[in-house]
């Protein structure tokens, strides 16, 4: 094998295909990269694949001689970063899995493993693509991946549930405390009618699918480089799903299990709302989280008469803090309690400057929404006020 191609597009590829590599293999060559370089086209292909997860890119190069062997991520990344812009020459000419990495500047030489050994990136072979928009599913990862939970032994909920249909899609998360859902429409937006980019083509029927949250968190990554009108192609199967889009694709287990009926956690009618900017709150709060103790306790308390929210935080060994805000309220006085953390990242999600929170009782659940935009649900259980 040896190929010649710029230090940018080898060091930006070999970055995204690393996050799929496993810091604790459970076989020498997962902790490698899959690289394999082919001259009709002349295009070189990273894969990096930890059993669970796996990532591929393609780029165009200058190809001298086809070939496919792994070398060490970790070690690779660290060489190629450092390198001087420029062109370099990766070449395993001096045999036994030795591949010479030359550049402007230096040479240097890094052991491998056979290809052999690194295990087939799983595919799909049957099925059409649904394509989607790839705008939109940024939109429906910001407002859901936040509430996931982190307990692998409630496996189901540490991914995101994704339902698919022909004009909709919509995703849900929750660990118990909160719940993100996001609701997209994409092919009733004004952009969509003027190009079909912006539209959902769902081949394969409405469907529904709880996909890791790790998976979705790189490929939210991944997606955050793209363009406008990117379309993100979906495949699934049994147990897998895989996403492509340009010269990248993402394979992952899907997460096996009924994911909770999420709605019926939703309030039909709120006695209480109340009205107010966005960033205010979320700066208040951040203000007055550094006092917050162990418990990460903040108290919410509505003055209706007066149209102003009390935020308050104490702590035994820290003090305790009190901020004020003007808000538009409707509904009898209330003293309510959340956890801050909890709290912030529903509002730091949102994706509009006025929000609305509705609410009932002292221990039911809590709904933010924004005023206009996507159309966004957070919802956050109270915690119970410590007399």
């Amino acid at each position: 094998m040896k190929f010649v191609c710029t230090q940018h597009d080898l060091n930006i590829n070999l970055a995204l295909v690393s996050r799929a590599v496993s810091t604790r293999p459970t076989h020498p060559v997962l902790a490698n990269i899959k690289i394999s370089a082919t001259t009709d086209p002349d295009r070189i292909q990273l894969t990096g694949f930890d059993l669970s997860l796996g990532i591929q890119t393609n780029f165009a190069a200058r190809v001298v001689e086809d070939g496919t062997l792994t070398l060490p991520a970790k070690l690779l990344n660290d060489i190629v970063a450092k390198l001087p812009s420029g062109e370099i020459t990766l070449d395993d000419e001096a045999g036994e899995n030795l591949v010479t990495i030359t550049s402007a500047n230096g040479r240097y030489q890094v052991r491998g493993m056979s290809a052999e050994e690194f295990p087939e990136l799983p595919s799909i072979e049957q099925g059409e693509t649904n394509q989607l928009p790839a705008a939109a599913f940024i939109d429906g990862l910001k407002g859901s991946l936040i509430a996931c939970s982190q307990d692998e032994s409630k496996q189901v909920l540490t991914g995101v549930y994704l339902k698919v249909e022909p004009d909709r899609l919509e995703f849900a998360a929750t660990d118990g405390h909160r719940l993100g859902i996001v609701e997209v429409y994409p092919n009733e937006s004004a952009a969509s009618q003027a190009t079909e980019e912006a539209a959902v083509d769902v081949k394969t029927g409405s469907f529904e699918v709880t996909v890791p949250a790790k998976a979705l968190r790189e490929l939210e990554k991944m997606l955050g480089s793209g363009q406008e009108g990117d379309r993100l192609g979906l495949q699934l199967e049994q147990g897998q799903v895989v996403f492509g889009w340009g010269d990248r694709k993402l394979t992952t287990r899907t997460l096996e299990g009924k994911y909770p009926d999420y709605r019926l956690l939703i309030p039909k009618q709120f006695q209480r709302q109340i009205t107010l900017d966005r960033k205010q709150i979320l700066s208040a709060l951040e203000r007055i989280a550094v006092l917050a103790d162990q418990s990460n306790l903040v108290k919410f308390s509505i003055d209706s008469a007066n149209q102003s929210l009390d935020l308050s935080v104490e702590s035994q060994d820290r003090g305790n803090g009190k901020e004020s805000l003007v808000a538009q309220i409707s509904g009898a006085n209330l003293d309510i309690a959340f956890n801050i953390k909890y709290l912030m990242d529903g509002l730091k999600t949102l994706p509009t400057q006025e929000i609305t929170i509705s609410l009932n009782g002292p221990l039911e659940p809590v709904i933010l929404t924004p005023l206009g935009g996507v159309k966004m649900t957070y919802l956050v259980m109270p915690v119970q006020l410590r007399t």
